[in-house]
């Protein structure tokens, strides 16, 4: 059964610039890969989205295309660095959008984002990790997706500057068995859904 998967990598660097989250992340990748689901990595910030609650904010707002990339998807995951204790300001904006999107509905009349399998990735060097997993997996619960057990996997290094993700031997077992219950639980969870999808019966619009 294929399954595509997106990672909306919400770093606050541009472009080529090394992203410790999306180091992080392609370890979640490495794994739907090698079993058979398509994979793609975005980086949020190298498009121009705008500020909004709305899925097109028109002039040139690149958002849409983003929304595409998610509507394709079976799984998607947000991946945030952490910064002052909290997922970073481009996953914010990330979450608005996609709550902006929530009033479009399938085939069904269901927001477009059921039968859709959510997780996110955390890097960084001071506490908040388990808060801005719970922020952005409460978000995409509320808008429509479907939330496995287990699907956080983070990496967080001592208080202060010091260093990073991939400064490390990435030799952490904690988040080397998270990114492991990550990418498995949402493979798991989208291969459910593909086959029984969530009943229109109460979910409609």
């Amino acid at each position: 059964m294929a399954l595509k998967a997106l990672i909306l990598n919400t770093t606050l660097k541009y472009g080529e610039d090394e992203s410790n989250t999306e180091a992080l992340s392609r370890e979640v990748m490495d794994i739907h890969e090698k079993e058979g689901v398509e994979t793609e990595i975005v980086r949020v910030n190298d498009y121009d989205v705008r500020y909004g609650i709305a899925d097109d904010m028109g002039d040139g707002d690149e958002f849409p295309y983003i929304l595409e990339k998610v509507k394709a998807a079976d799984i998607v995951i947000i991946g945030t660095p952490i910064w002052l204790g909290e997922k970073s300001s481009v996953a914010t904006l990330l979450i608005e959008r996609l709550y902006g999107s929530a009033s479009l509905t399938n085939d069904k009349r269901q927001a477009i984002f059921y039968n859709k399998v959510g997780g996110v990735v955390v890097t960084g060097n001071e506490d908040g990790a388990k808060h801005a997993a719970q922020s952005i997996l409460y978000g995409l619960s509320h808008i429509g997706f479907t939330i496995p057990p287990n699907v956080d996997t983070y990496w967080v290094g001592e208080a202060g500057p010091g260093a990073s993700y991939m400064d490390t031997d990435r030799d952490n077992d904690f988040t080397k068995t998270h990114v492991q219950m990550l990418a498995y639980n949402t493979m798991h969870l989208a291969r459910i859904l593909k086959e029984h999808p969530i009943p229109a019966e109460g979910n409609t619009m």
